[in-house]
């Protein structure tokens, strides 16, 4: 079976999708988007992304083409229709099409496009080992917390932790660590585990909030709040946290080690439970 692809209520090979050049996604990023991933074949935490996709439309004023149940039929169905042992599906709804102007008329039908891959997983060596990441200035909009299709400037950022051969790059705003361009960070110091608060600077994750809950769960304490790029390189330990990296230890930032130059203990103890939940 091919890639598949869902445009607009119906499915079709990925080959054969495709959107008007007149959409206001293509034209001015005018949309918002979900990554959910599967376990055994079934998404997870689809609830928690569907509530995220509902808050993301509303803070754009961007209407809803389906409800939550009709999202949930849709999604398991392309993931049943794609057969793949694992998959990665992309949901994005755009404002939908109109000829070129910021200003957009009120009674626009939006776009909505789905895609289902084949989700590779991070190898067990890599987790074993840990990842490096790179640190930059955080240049993204104010509105971080609206899972927006305006990725520019974490393109960028990717790009660049790419080109230094780095897995992520963290990003600093205001001398305070935010998050990593495509996920979240946390920081582990004197056994707490420390991580950006809630707000419009990030993105909350939904994996951020599975593995917050599991660390209050494991009797750690946890603090929602900044740490400076002082506390990030005096760590214990570093993690990042995403829906396709899971949790992952990093182990040098910008050449730096970080604790004992591996994984640390809390790291290891969170991921073993997160794979306790998922598998």
């Amino acid at each position: 079976m091919p890639d598949i692809a869902f445009v607009n209520g119906r499915f079709l090979p990925l080959t054969d999708a495709t959107v008007s050049i007149e959409d206001r996604g293509f034209q001015f990023g005018d949309g918002i988007y979900e990554v959910i991933r599967t376990y055994g074949g079934r998404p997870f935490e689809l609830g928690a992304h569907l509530a995220r996709l509902d808050r993301s439309a509303q803070a754009l004023d961007l209407r809803q083409p389906y409800s939550p149940e009709q999202w949930a039929n849709y999604i398991r169905e392309a993931i049943q229709r794609a057969a793949f042992a694992e998959a990665k599906v992309y949901v994005q709804i755009t404002r939908g099409v109109a000829p070129r102007d910021h200003a957009y008329p009120s009674d626009l039908s939006p776009t909505v496009v789905m895609t289902v891959r084949e989700l590779r997983p991070l190898s067990a060596s890599v987790h074993a080992a840990g990842v490096e990441a790179m640190t930059m200035e955080d240049i993204r909009w104010g509105r971080c917390d609206i899972k927006s299709v305006n990725l520019l400037a974490n393109v960028l950022a990717r790009q660049q932790a790419k080109q230094a051969r780095m897995f992520e790059t963290i990003l600093i705003k205001d001398e305070q660590v935010t998050e990593g361009a495509v996920s979240n960070v946390m920081v582990v110091r004197d056994g707490a585990v420390i991580t950006a608060p809630e707000g419009p600077r990030i993105l909350s994750g939904v994996t951020r909030a599975v593995v917050l809950q599991m660390a209050r769960q494991e009797g750690l304490h946890v603090e929602e709040r900044y740490c400076s790029l002082a506390d990030l390189y005096g760590a214990a330990e570093v993690f990042l946290t995403g829906t396709t990296v899971e949790i992952l230890g990093v182990v040098r930032i910008d050449g730096k080690p970080i604790g004992e130059g591996k994984p640390g203990p809390i790291t290891q103890r969170l991921a073993k439970r997160f794979v306790g939940r998922t598998r």
